[in-house]
C-alpha cells in the first residue's frame, strides 16, 4: 500500500460503519491475524463501542482521524485534548498495509495536530502491558513507559471479552513541543 497518496480528513457520523469495520478487522478475528496488532489471542467481542465512537465524533475535544487513499479508508485514529496533554487511541491500520508506513503517517500527523493545532505538550496513550512488540514500536518513535499503570475494564463488554485475567494498560508518553 503506498503512502504517497494518503490524505487526512475527520471523520463524520456517516463514516461511523466503516471505521468499526476497520477497526474490528485490525484487533479482533481471524482476520486481524493478518497483520501484527491483532489482539486476537487477549480478547473476544468487540474492540470498539459504536455509541462511544459517535461520541467521539460529536465531541467538542475530540476527533477521530481517518487516513484514505483513493477514497478508501486505509487507517483511523482518536485523538483528545486534555488540557495541555492529547491522548492518542483507537489506532487502527487495515491488517493488509501493516507495515506499509501508513502507520507511521498516521501517527505523525496526529503529533502535528496535538502540537500545532492544540499546542499540547505531551502525546499521551495506553497499550496493553502484554503487547511488548507494540510498545517497542512505539518507543522507536520516541514513546516511553511511564511505569503507570491502569486496570483494563472486566466486565464491561464495549471494550471486549477478555480472554485473559491478567490484563491491563500502561500509559506511554511522547513530549510534543
Amino acid at each position: 500500500m503506498s503512502t504517497d497518496t494518503l490524505t487526512f480528513r475527520d471523520a463524520t457520523i456517516a463514516d461511523a460503519e466503516a471505521i468499526i469495520a476497520l477497526v474490528e478487522s485490525a484487533y479482533r478475528g481471524e482476520t486481524s491475524r493478518k497483520g501484527w496488532t491483532t489482539e486476537a489471542d487477549l480478547l473476544d467481542g468487540q474492540r470498539i463501542d459504536r455509541q462511544l465512537l459517535l461520541e467521539l465524533i460529536g465531541g467538542s475535544n475530540a476527533r477521530v482521524l481517518m487516513a484514505e487513499s483513493a477514497g478508501e479508508l486505509k487507517a483511523c485514529c482518536e485523538l483528545q485534548k486534555q488540557g495541555e496533554n492529547a491522548y492518542f487511541g483507537m489506532f487502527a491500520v487495515r491488517p493488509d498495509g501493516q507495515g506499509s508506513g501508513v502507520g507511521n503517517r498516521v501517527l505523525a500527523e496526529s503529533e502535528r495536530i496535538a502540537a500545532q493545532e492544540w499546542q499540547c505538550k505531551e502525546m499521551r496513550m495506553t497499550v496493553i502491558d502484554l503487547r511488548t512488540e507494540l510498545i517497542a514500536w512505539y518507543e522507536r518513535r520516541g514513546y516511553r513507559r511511564t511505569g503507570i499503570h491502569k486496570p483494563f475494564p472486566y466486565g464491561d463488554e464495549r471494550f471486549g471479552v477478555p480472554r485473559r485475567d491478567d490484563l491491563r494498560f500502561e500509559v506511554l508518553s511522547k513530549p510534543l513541543l
